[in-house]
């Protein structure tokens, strides 16, 4: 057994992650396709089953290896997940700032003309509630899998500022994984998608390693980004591009956003050297 653990140790950091990834799906599969077959009717409770089901498997088998393979004794407080008041600070101040930017480039955007606000088409508390618990469960998900494990497993072979860049196109490109033909015409957004994953890696490190400020940035953008998208707050007017907006009004795939993620990513590397 402990030879069968210092072989895995001793893998390349991409074949460990793939490792880990074969043996995610292996057992989430025998569950998830049934899931599939017997619901075909309302997918929307398939993703919820399918999804929920990958991410309980996904904390079983990082406290596994953590627990067994690195020796932690405290495997999520490895990966940057804390149940403490300093994460809940962190998480709190994420989602105001993630709030407050994402409303700031709409709120801007509308003073210049570019679009026009408009009334919203469900219930405002509705929204609210909704995009709340939709960008807190994709802040909790993906950071833990992108800036938790992943980041860690990348951190554990290369130096930091190249595991900084493969984790940030990495997320990139799990996001892209597309038809051909979307990827083409939503390419503006890839770039967006790297800008974004160094933000959330620089974010974890202002906070030595937890994951609380980058769940909290990556839930406030998506909530935000939630209310004003499904309530059909806004439409775009002509007098902008595409390209300075963001493609299909998605800001992260728009000069606008990215200046945005540029002054939070400014913000936190000043933040990282006035703590060291």
């Amino acid at each position: 057994m402990q030879n069968r653990i210092k072989q895995i140790q001793s893998l390349a950091a991409p074949l460990r992650i793939g490792l880990f990834i074969f043996v995610l799906l292996l057992i989430w599969l025998p569950v998830a396709i049934p899931i599939q077959v017997l619901l075909a009717g309302d997918q929307d409770l398939v993703t919820i089953l399918t999804m929920g089901w990958l991410f309980v498997l996904f904390l079983i088998l990082v406290r596994v290896t953590e627990k067994f393979l690195y020796q932690k004794s405290h495997p999520y407080q490895a990966v940057g997940l804390t149940i403490n008041s300093r994460f809940g600070l962190d998480l709190l101040q994420g989602l105001i700032i993630g709030l407050i930017l994402t409303f700031t480039l709409f709120l801007l955007q509308g003073s210049l003309g570019w679009l026009n606000w408009q009334d919203n088409a469900l219930p405002f508390w509705q929204l609210i509630l909704e995009g709340a618990l939709t960008g807190i469960g994709v802040g909790i998900a993906e950071e833990a899998l992108f800036r938790g494990w992943l980041l860690n497993e990348l951190q554990r072979d290369y130096s930091l500022n190249i595991a900084l860049w493969v984790n940030a196109i990495i997320f990139a490109i799990a996001h892209f994984i597309k038809p051909l033909d979307v990827i083409l015409e939503t390419f503006p957004e890839f770039p967006g998608l790297v800008l974004l994953g160094l933000v959330l890696v620089w974010a974890r490190r202002k906070t030595q390693g937890q994951l609380g400020l980058a769940i909290g940035l990556h839930g406030g953008l998506v909530w935000a980004y939630y209310i004003i998208n499904v309530g059909d707050l806004i439409t775009y007017s002509d007098r902008a591009s595409p390209i300075i907006t963001g493609l299909d009004g998605n800001p992260i795939s728009g000069i606008m956003g990215w200046l945005f993620l540029m002054g939070l990513a400014v913000w936190l590397q000043w933040e990282i050297k006035r703590s060291s």
